[in-house]
């Protein structure tokens, strides 16, 4: 009690210190967010990313196909570890607005088509590619109407092909709609991190900060014929009449040989109510919540039923069984061993070292790194740090994470080592391999898949400057610090065993199945809490969807964790009961076997639900990406269930009188 009294003040300081400060701050907005105002006449220069396909999955550079080019040359904007390794090149364009200035502007007249460029245009066209234009940190929409239903995209296509007809046409016309809403500088504190740097505006500043936020950017894209005599003689930004969209196909732009393309654009800057922390809102509408309140209440219903298996386990047969072997002397204990079986005859064998004992403990390692990765950005995420807007910033958090979190790999697989081996011997070996397994499967994968890339000169290939930068923080940082993990597991206290091994090992007796038959269909349990998650996980990666429902992400990566842990305690139980002690590897994989099924809903989520993927590359680009997920479920899921196997094992047997 006087401990509490004691602590009570500390506390109630740190509190009000923290009301205070948040008082201090009419409103906080997140790193990535940092909020810029215009004045009317500035000048925005809209970006443009990578072209994006849903039926190829290979990005390439806006500027490999005919576009007009920027007067003062393409810049390349700086790009952070997971915009490069998901493909994002972004550069600037000739696409120029004025705020609050509605324009009809030129922008520029190709040289005449040559075959390559011919060929290369039908091409991404028929592929669906879609242009990828940037506003203010703000991904470009396009609203189309389908069967009266508005459907939103991000990005506009290349071109299109009407139906019925063996021509193609080029989109040539772009209408923008800019959504601004006008911003008074009323006291709003924004502390953040955006394109521009670190910015802080204050009270003081408010009159400075006053002017325009852009809310919203919308495109209407239309292909338009320009006589090419008349346009070459206007240069670019000079004014045009305004075009009304769509046209007849014979007054749209073809491509063929020998054809000119005009480029030309309108903007329309329209004020919005939306205010600047809501304009992320249209993009992240949460579709299907019932679906994903479906999966979570599923999930539950498996997670009480195994928990009533797990009760059931504990309180009527262990405990049963413990209270009625400790009430009997030594000498009719020894009596009822003969005569018992199941789980009690093991008691000399069920910590004997399991075969390929050091592979198993690399894998653990790894599995508490991926599984402390996943946890620890999945939080974040679900409370909002991970904005929309700062892209890559998911991908490169989780990179440097795993790459930190190597001194708890380390330090669990090498206490798992001394715990099997009774030594610390060989612990720089086991160290060595954790921080090389994972990381090198992926790393062997990641370099079959990018001279694929190379080969299709897309820009989802890895530079090879990414590989040295890559390499160098495996090895400089993440090794490392795994073996700093491993130093500290040799220093930590070994987990004793209750019970001793004997010198003989126990004849296993003969079964009707095979056990690795139970061990995989324990996987359809904790596969049942995730595959619905999984399929919109899937769709945001391959269809171009914004996923960030990442509070239902929390929730089933909870109810995941708990399963897998009670999927494999009754497995190990099981085995026990049919005098199985070699229940190590069956405990990992039978959390652990759920890796198998979502690499077969990956197969299958590929032939029903990607139809429009083209190509062997692109299978095979999909494949390679979906094994990696699935070695890092395993793993991850493996670990889970087998730590909680190992410390159920420990303290059921801990209970038995053994002399």
């Amino acid at each position: 009690m006087a401990f509490s009294e004691r602590k009570m003040p500390g506390i109630c300081s740190v509190f009000l210190l923290v009301v205070l400060f948040a008082h201090s701050c009419h409103g906080f907005y997140l790193p990535g967010s940092y909020m810029h105002t215009y004045s009317t006449s500035d000048t925005i220069v809209a970006k443009v990313n990578s072209l994006t396909s849903i039926e190829t999955e290979l990005p390439f550079s806006y500027y490999s196909l005919p576009y007009c080019k920027p007067l003062d040359g393409i810049k390349k904007s700086a790009e952070n570890l997971g915009e490069l390794l998901m493909g994002d090149q972004i550069d600037n364009s000739p696409y120029r607005f004025k705020m609050n200035v509605n324009e009809s502007l030129y922008v520029c007249t190709t040289s005449p088509l040559n075959e390559h460029e011919v060929k290369l245009l039908k091409q991404r066209t028929h592929d669906l590619y879609q242009v990828n234009m940037i506003l203010d940190n703000l991904p470009v929409m396009r609203i189309a109407k389908q069967n009266g239903v508005s459907i939103q995209w991000t990005g506009f296509p290349v071109g299109f092909t009407p139906p019925n007809s063996n021509d193609d046409y080029i989109i040539n016309h772009l209408k923008f709609k800019v959504l601004v809403h006008e911003y008074e500088g009323s006291g709003v504190q924004i502390i953040g991190t955006g394109e521009e740097g670190m910015g802080v505006i204050s009270e003081a500043d408010k009159k400075k900060a006053s002017g325009y936020e852009i809310v919203g950017f919308e495109v209407t894209p239309c292909s338009v014929k320009y006589d090419p005599e008349v346009m070459t003689k206007l240069h670019m930004y000079d004014s045009i009449s305004p075009v009304n969209c769509p046209l007849e196909l014979d007054k749209s732009q073809i491509i063929r040989e020998r054809e000119r393309i005009s480029f030309t654009y309108e903007v329309e800057f329209v004020k919005s109510d939306i205010r600047w922390p809501s304009r992320w809102d249209a993009y992240l509408k949460m579709e299907g919540a019932r679906v994903h309140w479906f999966s979570i209440l599923n999930s539950l219903m498996v997670i009480t039923f195994l928990a009533g298996i797990v009760f059931v386990i504990f309180l009527r047969t262990v405990r049963r069984d413990l209270t009625r072997y400790e009430e009997l002397d030594k000498e009719a204990q020894a009596q009822m061993n003969e005569e018992l079986s199941g789980w009690k005859l093991v008691v000399g064998d069920v910590f004997r070292e399991p075969d390929c004992a050091k592979l198993l403990c690399v894998m653990i390692g790894d599995g508490v790194q991926i599984t402390g990765m996943a946890a620890v950005t999945i939080v974040f995420a679900a409370f909002g740090f991970m904005s929309p807007a700062s892209r890559g910033m998911l991908l490169t958090g989780m990179i440097i994470l795993y790459l930190f979190l190597g001194i708890a790999a380390g330090y669990a697989a090498v206490r798992l080592w001394r715990t099997l081996k009774g030594t610390s011997e060989g612990w720089r070996s086991v160290s060595w391999s954790v921080a090389c397994f994972f990381p090198g499967i992926v790393f062997v994968i990641l370099t079959v898949l990018n001279f694929i890339l190379w080969g299709s000169k897309s820009t989802g290939a890895i530079p090879i400057s990414l590989y040295f930068v890559l390499l160098s923080l495996w090895f400089c940082i993440s090794v490392p610090l795994t073996l700093v993990g491993g130093f500290l597991g040799t220093r930590a206290e070994a987990i004793q065993y209750p019970v001793r091994t004997n010198q003989i090992p126990r004849e296993i007796p003969a079964r009707k199945y095979p056990s690795w038959l139970l061990v995989l269909g324990a996987g359809t349990l904790p596969f049942g809490t995730l595959f619905i998650e999984l399929f919109f996980i899937l769709s945001s990666i391959w269809l171009g969807r914004f996923y960030y429902v990442f509070g239902f992400l929390l929730i089933v990566l909870l109810l995941l964790i708990i399963v897998c842990a009670e999927v494999s305690v009754v497995l190990t139980y099981m085995h026990l009961c049919v005098e199985d002690w070699r229940w190590w590897w069956k405990a990992f994989f039978a959390s652990g076997s759920v890796a198998l099924y979502v690499f077969l809903y990956s197969i299958n989520y590929l032939v029903f639900d990607l139809q429009s993927l083209s190509g062997p590359v692109s299978a095979i680009l999909y494949l390679g990406y979906s094994m990696i997920m699935a070695i890092a479920i395993m793993l991850s899921t493996g670990t889970i269930g087998f730590i909680t196997s190992f410390y159920f094992v420990h303290h059921l047997f801990s209970s038995v009188k053994i002399d």
